[in-house]
């Protein structure tokens, strides 16, 4: 719907024209009336002979009658020209106006982002939804560091900006998706749509770049003694080395259980945590290296790499263990499930509808299908369990009347297990992503938070938002050339944003704040 404002300025420009040709028709009309009036009053008679009795009289009549139509000639024309100079003063004035004018008004194009395609405002909603879940997402890593090194007290300021910014940032993802729907329809609508999501982009922005300075100073002790959180960051490395080792065995151990389908979310995942932990070790021994040459602000930047790197190699890992946790879980409940899912079916044939006997019929028809064909994948095996869980919970969804026992457990399981792999390969993997997968993700966490939760609509918009990213990393490709860059883990940490690129060894580490954070940290030192 259009504004208000919008729609009242074009009348109000309408009516003020209107008034000044109304003011210049009535004043020309007044000089055309002082030009005719003297030869309309004129007396075409033929005049009497005056008497001789008065002889000065026709000597005065004729002095006032000159007197008169002078008058009567004088009058008019200074008329035409007192209405001629306000006409040209009115003219003078309004293109004065017209000139300075910052709003728009009348005829004149709005200026701005609006008076440009409608591609323009989308591609600049696109960056601002990106640049914003990328400030968020650095934003609460380092916080988690910062609150291993300083306590949760001392965070808590920190982390309720982190919280707001990603409230922002939730609005504006939601509305995204709503755009991405076909929601608003009309095109002024759909500007200011586009024009709101920047703003809570930005919102989220001046957020955390309004915390940034003090957030510095939290972790400024460290300057003058690196080891402070040095020791943090190490213990958490260490931690991870060991889980990420024990993660490769898991992830052998599931795809041999369950087959490579299964796993095929997570292959890879433990080659390139090990990636980010070659990168963070190169880093954390440059941190050491600056701080024994006293360049305490040199070590927190290497620090700070160093830590970014460990956060997606744990994200990496727990994608693993999660994964095989989760189909874990899932082939204990199958069974249950297709017991469950049986006793729905049953139930629906027998119980009264809104739907067709036709079309109920070919429901369960299918759903009857699909229930032997999930049975016969588990006595073959083996088979994806989660998969297995799906297949069951959509074959029921359109007939199935309680929803009690294992199928509403097993959607929930199905969808969370999703979640959390799209979750985590977009924290990996953020440098190379465009807004589509960012924003169906988010709109799957959503939906999963709800209350009710929507189960399916989640898992089929996470499982897109993975096919998504994955497709942003493959064209994204390779962002530093050279085999140095790739032994030290830069090229993984840049497609991770980890480092912000822009150098040959993939620029400056990202860190806590907004745009305007991010802006100063990439000026190189001087």
């Amino acid at each position: 719907m259009t504004s208000p404002l919008i729609r009242g300025r074009p009348r109000r420009a309408a009516s003020q024209i209107s008034v000044r040709v109304a003011h210049a028709l009535v004043g020309g009309i007044a000089g055309v009336v002082w030009l005719v009036l003297p030869w309309m009053t004129i007396n075409h008679d033929v005049p009497v002979p005056a008497t001789r009795a008065a002889p000065s009289a026709p000597s005065a009549a004729a002095a006032q009658q000159d007197e008169t139509s002078a008058t009567d000639l004088v009058l008019p024309l200074v008329a035409v020209a007192v209405v001629g100079a306000l006409a040209g003063y009115g003219y003078v004035r309004r293109t004065r106006r017209a000139r300075t004018r910052t709003t728009p008004g009348g005829a004149v194009a709005p200026a701005g982002p609006a008076a440009g395609p409608l591609s323009e405002d989308d591609e600049r909603a696109r960056a601002a939804l990106v640049e914003a879940d990328d400030c968020v997402r650095t934003s609460r890593e380092e916080l988690g560091f910062a609150e291993a090194q300083c306590g949760a007290d001392a965070v808590e300021p920190f982390a309720l900006a982190v919280r707001d910014a990603g409230s922002e940032l939730s609005a504006a993802f939601r509305m995204r998706q709503q755009y991405d729907d076909g929601v608003p329809e009309d095109e002024t609508s759909r500007r200011h749509a586009l024009a709101g999501i920047v703003g809570r982009c930005r919102e989220a922005g001046r957020r955390l770049d309004a915390e940034a300075p003090a957030f510095d100073l939290l972790r400024a002790p460290a300057q003058g003694n690196p080891d402070t959180a040095l020791e943090p960051g190490e213990i958490r490395f260490r931690e991870l080395t060991g889980r990420t080792a024990a993660a490769e065995t898991t992830l052998a151990g599931a795809t041999g259980r369950y087959g490579p389908s299964a796993t095929a979310a997570v292959t890879g995942h433990v080659e390139q945590a090990k990636d980010r932990l070659v990168f963070a070790t190169v880093r954390f021994n440059q941190a050491h290296q600056r701080r024994d040459m006293g360049d305490a602000e040199g070590a927190a930047r290497h620090l700070r790499a160093a830590e970014g790197a460990t956060a997606q190699a744990a994200a990496l890992v727990t994608c693993v263990e999660r994964l095989a946790a989760d189909l874990t879980a899932a082939a204990e409940l199958v069974p249950a499930a297709l017991t469950g899912a049986e006793a729905e079916l049953a139930a629906a044939k027998t119980s009264d509808t809104a739907l067709p006997s036709g079309e109920l019929h070919a429901l369960a028809g299918h759903a009857d299908l699909v229930l032997a064909a999930v049975r016969e994948e588990v006595t073959a095996g083996p088979y994806d369990p989660l998969d297995a869980l799906r297949k069951i919970t959509a074959a029921l969804a359109p007939v199935a009347t309680g929803r009690a026992g294992a199928l509403p457990v097993g959607a929930l399981l199905a969808a969370r297990s999703a979640v959390a792999l799209a979750d985590g390969f977009v924290a990996a993997h953020r440098g190379a992503l465009g807004s589509a997968a960012r924003t169906r993700l988010a709109e799957a966490e959503r939906l999963l938070a709800a209350e009710p939760p929507h189960p399916q609509a989640a898992d089929a918009l996470a499982r897109q938002a993975l096919a998504l990213a994955e497709q942003d990393v493959r064209i994204y490709g390779n962002p530093i050339a050279g085999a140095a860059e790739h032994a030290s883990g830069a090229a993984g940490a840049v497609v991770g944003g980890i480092l912000l690129g822009g150098g040959p060894d993939g620029g400056p580490p990202a860190s806590f704040g907004g745009p305007l954070t991010r802006a100063r940290r990439a000026k190189p030192p001087g």
